[in-house]
């Protein structure tokens, strides 16, 4: 992949698309060799999902736990057996008249830590076959509970049965879970009728671009202009640009210490750092830990 176009692309997912076939649609256009995500969408969601082509698909990794952002319509009254619309409907309840001031301390018990039992109904797998071909099946596996976080939860609009909401998260948590739960805790159920991802990673719906855009760009020439190049994929990250001798060192896989760094500070950069050579173009992700003297190669694109 030397002379390949190497980065990430931010696409607005239209509904009705797994993840898989959009991440393929992405890769055919890019004439890629690898692709890879950084989170997927179910078929029927929309919004952001972040394509890394080549070899930003080593840099996933780095974005797969970041914090997550949706806009959400949880459905009162209807609870169905995957918690969003595609489901069949297991129980119905007419009692959806709640008071604004009801919901919204419904809404408010799910922020911060709390633990989540996973659907039946998701990728997730059991003895190496995913959950959701064991339910269609007949045979559904609860996982247990895990915790993740509710940074932020606001409600956007109440049109009862309909609440209309957004949350920000941790990744690993299900909006069709915490709709059923908050349904399940108002006493009539509830599903998830629409969701839209609004964030990812730290990339937004702004920097977004359609897969009809993308194709038109093709057409036009233009498809490399939209790609976020390997350093500004690691954005959060902190970056160090290496001198020659540092850059050389990296190339042959040299051991890399505090003294090969040049810093402003006398403390160094403590986790991970993003180094770029004068061209800013990345060569390296290094990790540093507490206690130790030298850094440790998480990845390296030297060049030749």
């Amino acid at each position: 992949m030397k002379n390949m176009l190497s980065g990430a692309i931010v696409v607005d997912k239209h509904a009705d698309i797994s993840s898989a076939k959009l991440l393929a649609k992405v890769k055919k256009l890019f004439k890629a060799a690898k692709a890879g995500h950084t989170g997927t969408l179910d078929p029927f969601a929309t919004g952001v999902m972040v394509c890394c082509l080549n070899n930003a698909t080593r840099l996933a990794g780095f974005l797969l736990n970041d914090n997550k952002t949706y806009r959400a319509v949880l459905c009162l009254g209807i609870e169905t057996d995957t918690q969003d619309l595609t489901g069949t409907v297991i129980s119905r309840c007419d009692k959806t008249d709640f008071s604004e001031e009801k919901i919204r301390s419904v809404f408010q018990q799910f922020k911060g830590t709390i633990k989540q039992s996973p659907p039946v109904f998701s990728a997730l797998k059991h003895k190496v076959i995913p959950l959701y071909k064991l339910a269609r099946s007949g045979n559904p596996v609860q996982k247990p509970p895990r915790r993740v976080h509710i940074s932020d939860i606001k409600i956007v609009e109440i049109n009862l049965p309909r609440i209309n909401f957004e949350v920000s998260c941790s990744a690993g948590t299900y909006i069709r879970t915490l709709c059923a739960d908050i349904g399940a805790i108002l006493g009539c159920g509830g599903h998830l009728e629409n969701l839209r991802r609004t964030e990812s990673c730290g990339f937004t719906i702004k920097e977004a671009v359609t897969l009809s855009e993308l194709e038109n760009l093709e057409s036009s020439g233009k498809l490399s202009g939209r790609i976020i190049n390997m350093p500004g994929i690691l954005r959060k990250m902190p970056e160090h640009t290496a001198d020659d001798v540092l850059a050389d060192r990296i190339k042959h896989g040299n051991i890399i210490g505090k003294k090969d760094f040049i810093f402003k500070h006398s403390e160094g950069l403590e986790g991970f750092v993003k180094v770029v050579d004068k061209c800013n173009d990345l060569i390296a992700v290094l990790s540093y830990k507490n206690g130790s003297n030298k850094y440790n190669y998480c990845c390296a694109f030297p060049k030749y």
